[in-house]
């Protein structure tokens, strides 16, 4: 049986069957989308000589990456186009795909009662089901890059340097892994199945406090769960044991006192400033007051003594990195921004100032009320790493799904939850972190029936693509890291603290088959000297993402 369904948006064995082949259709208009005759100079590897031929350059690079992976002897067909989609200066929809059909029952279905994408149910049954029709459908924003639509623009190169645009190639992959299977066809917001069936997708999304899943709940739980905040995960057994070799470590924060409220609570890093790390800074906490308006929001130069504290900020009203560098210049140790409105632990600060030099997290409006209550007393906590956990895991390993509250549509369930570092493909925003690596979309892939059985634990390299160990390792300053690629590809190598933080990028571009070496000096991406301690070192293409660790020492 099949159903027409509706998409999902981005606000990113092979056995004897071969690689599958996914074809891009062009359903743009004269003039338009792929086929804007606008003239453009070739670009990080792509070779269009118009702005219409990028983009079908890009579309069919991304469609070339996820056929190289997954094994179907049956087409696939993806209808694309460029329309405009909600969008301001700052913010925007950047695309939305999803299948065209889904199909249930069929020969070669592995869970009976449930509904497959096209392209998977395709790909289990053997021939097209469908016969003439397309499989996946994909619209983008053509009004990215104009004056009141995240005027940055598109970067259509293939390399991985877009600088301060969006790239437009990780933005195709993940909007195509909606449309191979990583979505569901149940509405969230209603909880009601898709014509009275699951998805094979619900089947894996299971709920801590309900302990059960999708296909084994009521519509009403259904809703509940698609709100429980950082609870609904995905219980597969190929992406729960690939997570810890692409997952940072865990941040949080652990109060020591007073008893009453002592115990871990979830924080979000700031993406400037150092990291956290496994030793952590301890600190009592004490409330700024900047004298000035909310004078608890730290906008101002503060006036109470927080040297040697670790300073409490309300948000709002202006940057964190102004709040930061307020408490830095004030000499505290560390600061926690308490968020200003109810909400789902918070994901991260965002923001970019090279002079900061004190760790800063985030905090939800209760657990900062819940410090604010006791400062009476003295609260003493520690903001830390913990290296054995995974930050975007629960307590079980299992990957959290992004479940905020209130849902928000086209992105709520169908994602992975935003508190994953680094980040994954399919978060529901686009980060320049991201390019060519389609990371644990495989392993969920798998889960759902793409590949049979397991696949390796970890991120299973292929062919003779292959990260070595440093030499030396320890090094006191300067080691050597050689890699090995079986054919030319993109390639990223790059440096991350064991919270899964950026420190140095080593390599990146397009990169010839053969031996590679590439030194580091021990230093960030500023070229200052970072501290001794324990990094991670990783290797990402289009089909492997491989890590090892070093030790600095000094």
């Amino acid at each position: 049986m099949l159903v027409v369904v509706a998409a999902s948006s981005l606000c990113l064995t092979a056995g004897s069957i071969a690689a599958a082949t996914i074809t891009i259709i062009n359903q743009d208009g004269a003039g338009e989308g792929f086929n804007d005759p606008a003239a453009a100079a070739p670009v990080g590897g792509n070779p269009g000589a118009t702005v219409g031929a990028q983009r079908l350059y890009v579309f069919q690079y991304a469609a070339n990456i996820w056929g190289g992976i997954l094994p179907s002897g049956v087409g696939i067909r993806v209808q694309a186009k460029f329309d405009p989609l909600s969008c301001t200066a700052t913010s925007g929809v950047l695309g939305s795909a999803g299948p065209v059909t889904v199909w249930r029952d069929f020969s070669g279905a592995i869970l009976a009662g449930h509904w497959y994408h096209a392209a998977l149910a395709n790909k289990l049954t053997g021939f097209d089901l469908d016969g003439t029709g397309n499989d996946i459908s994909a619209t983008f924003n053509s009004d990215i890059g104009g004056a009141t639509c995240l005027p940055v623009g598109w970067y259509y190169g293939v390399d991985g340097n877009e600088g301060g645009q969006i790239e437009l190639l990780p933005v195709v992959l993940h909007e195509l892994g909606h449309g191979l299977g990583f979505s569901t066809t149940t509405n969230g917001q209603t909880g009601a199945y898709l014509a009275t069936f699951p998805g094979v997708f619900d089947h894996f999304l299971y709920d801590n406090t309900l302990a059960l899943h999708w296909d084994q709940m009521n519509a009403g739980q259904r809703v509940t769960s698609g709100l429980n905040c950082q609870s609904l995960t995905w219980d597969g057994a190929n992406v729960t044991g690939a997570a810890p070799s692409r997952l940072g470590a865990k941040p949080f924060m652990r109060v020591n006192t007073p008893g009453g409220i002592a115990g871990d609570y979830e924080i979000g890093p700031a993406t400037f400033g150092p990291a956290l790390t496994s030793a952590g800074i301890t600190g009592n906490i004490v409330l700024v007051n900047d004298g000035t308006g909310t004078t608890t929001d730290g906008c101002e130069a503060i006036i109470n003594s927080v040297a040697g504290k670790i300073a409490l900020i309300d948000r709002g009203t202006c940057a964190f990195t102004v709040k930061v560098k307020n408490a830095q210049n004030a000499g505290a140790l560390a600061v926690i921004i308490a968020d200003n409105v109810a909400g789902c632990p918070p994901t991260g600060l965002a923001g970019t100032d090279a002079t900061i030099t004190i760790p800063s997290v985030r905090i939800t409006q209760a657990d900062g009320a819940t410090l604010k209550a006791n400062l009476g007393t003295g609260v003493d906590v520690t903001l830390r790493v913990d290296a054995a956990k995974r930050a975007g895991t629960d307590a079980s390993g299992r990957l959290r799904m992004f479940s905020p509250n209130p849902y928000q549509a086209g992105s709520s369930i169908s994602h992975w939850d935003t508190s994953a570092e680094p980040s994954l493909l399919m978060e529901p925003a686009s980060t320049n972190e991201l390019s060519s690596d389609v990371d644990l979309t495989r392993q969920n892939f798998a889960d759902i029936g793409w590949f049979q059985g397991l696949l390796a634990v970890g991120d299973r390299p292929l062919g003779g693509t292959r990260l070595e160990s440093s030499v030396p390792n320890p090094s006191r300053a300067r080691s050597s890291v050689r890699y090995a690629l079986d054919r030319d590809e993109l390639v990223e190598l790059a440096i991350f603290d064991l919270g899964g933080r950026l420190v140095s990028r080593l390599a990146r571009g397009r990169m010839p088959a053969g031996e590679h070496t590439v030194e580091w000096d021990g230093t960030d991406q500023q070229g200052r000297p970072v501290a001794a301690g324990v990094y991670r070192y990783r290797l990402k293409t289009a089909s492997t993402s491989q890590s090892r660790t070093i030790v600095l020492v000094r």
